[in-house]
């Protein structure tokens, strides 16, 4: 894939889908920097890959324009360059409409989407240096809803448009493309102190079109190739990957 020797910005890379994006990552030979609110998930991340001078932690809150900027400064002055930021790091809340407060609908949208937007805005000057890509991590709620899901949903929305508005922005030197999950089981890809969890059931796994829940390695596989010189005709782009769920009419 050509990514040896590269260097990799992944939010929210401590834990689930992004910490699988950052092990496939090094074992492409890139260096990775896990950025995560969650010092203890992040640590334990460094120390469980075990690979000095592949892998930095640094503690920062994306949805704080100082910690990101703080962030950019950082990785810059470990690397010196920077080929692809992984825009994953959001937090979920499900919660009726009625009862929804303004500080919990701002919390969503700052982290989910401001925080994608403020990464771009500060390290959009080094990956237009290295001729880089982002990928921005949204969801199949982006597009299809449950209940009682406004503020996750709008804020995963808004990362589908503002991949493609970025792609516009940042081209030709920078390419940006979007993915958009379904359901990924995490469950083994949690800190240890929360990995005991509820796994998907066999009714789970059927009701996919393609047999099975999602894993954190299926994301990972599509950024690996995103990331790639591969994909050098590809921006602007959303992939959905949900076992085709999407597809599924269901009227029962």
């Amino acid at each position: 894939m050509g990514l040896a020797g590269k260097v990799a910005v992944i939010t929210g890379g401590a834990q689930g889908i992004g910490k699988a994006i950052a092990k496939r990552l090094i074992s492409e030979g890139m260096r990775v920097v896990i950025a995560d609110i969650d010092e203890e998930a992040g640590q334990e991340t460094v120390e469980e890959f075990a690979c000095p001078g592949e892998i930095l932690f640094l503690r920062a809150d994306i949805s704080r324009e100082a910690d990101v900027k703080g962030m950019a400064k950082e990785t810059w002055r470990n690397y010196e360059r920077v080929h692809l930021l992984v825009n994953n790091a959001g937090v979920f809340l499900s919660k009726p409409v009625a009862e929804l407060s303004v500080e919990e609908w701002n919390r969503i949208i700052s982290v989910n989407l401001t925080g994608a937007f403020l990464c771009a805005k500060h390290f959009a000057t080094y990956l237009r240096e290295c001729r880089g890509a982002i990928v921005n991590v949204a969801s199949t709620r982006a597009f299809m809803s449950e209940a009682d899901t406004e503020a996750y949903s709008a804020s995963k929305g808004g990362i589908f448009a503002l991949s493609h508005a970025l792609a516009l922005s940042l081209g030709p030197n920078v390419r940006v493309n979007c993915v958009s999950p379904g359901w990924i089981d995490v469950s083994n890809w949690k800190k240890k102190s929360v990995r005991q969890g509820p796994k998907p059931s066999e009714a789970d796994h059927i009701q996919h079109p393609a047999g099975r829940v999602g894993r954190p390695e299926d994301i990972a596989s599509i950024i690996v190739y995103l990331a790639s010189d591969e994909a050098s005709f590809i921006t602007g782009a959303n992939f959905i990957v949900d076992g085709g769920m999407t597809r599924k009419m269901i009227y029962c």
